[in-house]
């Protein structure tokens, strides 16, 4: 039985442990994702990073919401996850969308009512429904 997602906190965030509705669609889908994400007619993208503790240069595929001056992605997980810290420690990071590299700066961490006005009403819907989220991170081009 499925009582709906766990959270845990980290100081000042909180992460969540999925429930298996998007838990399973994510293992599911992570083969295709990872192949296409980033590539040119693909609706998600690469964000490339480095660890705050190895130094290592990392990736994570993510789905991300195009704005006039950066990306909006869904943090379905919880702002406390690796990537999303590292990528604020580090002050940006690197997207790679739509077959080119964006340098992102300002990451800031946003509510539900901040996020919304940057998703057309189907796309909020199908967000809302596979990968509910209490997060989600802002991103400014530099």
């Amino acid at each position: 039985m499925c009582r709906g997602p766990r959270r845990r906190t980290i100081p000042g965030m909180s992460v969540v442990t999925p429930d298996n509705t998007s838990w399973r669609f994510a293992r599911a889908t992570a083969p295709a994702v990872r192949v296409l994400a980033g590539r040119r007619f693909s609706p998600w993208a690469v964000v490339h990073h480095r660890g705050r503790v190895s130094g290592r240069d990392l990736t994570v595929p993510v789905a991300v919401v195009a704005t006039p001056d950066g990306f909006v992605i869904n943090l379905p997980w919880g702002a406390g996850t690796n990537w999303v810290r590292n990528v604020l420690a580090a002050g940006g990071c690197t997207v790679r969308w739509k077959a080119a590299d964006h340098r992102m700066g300002d990451p800031r961490i946003v509510d539900e009512a901040t996020a919304r006005p940057f998703y057309t009403r189907v796309t909020w819907t199908i967000a809302r429904r596979l990968f509910p989220a209490d997060a989600w991170l802002v991103l400014r081009r530099l």
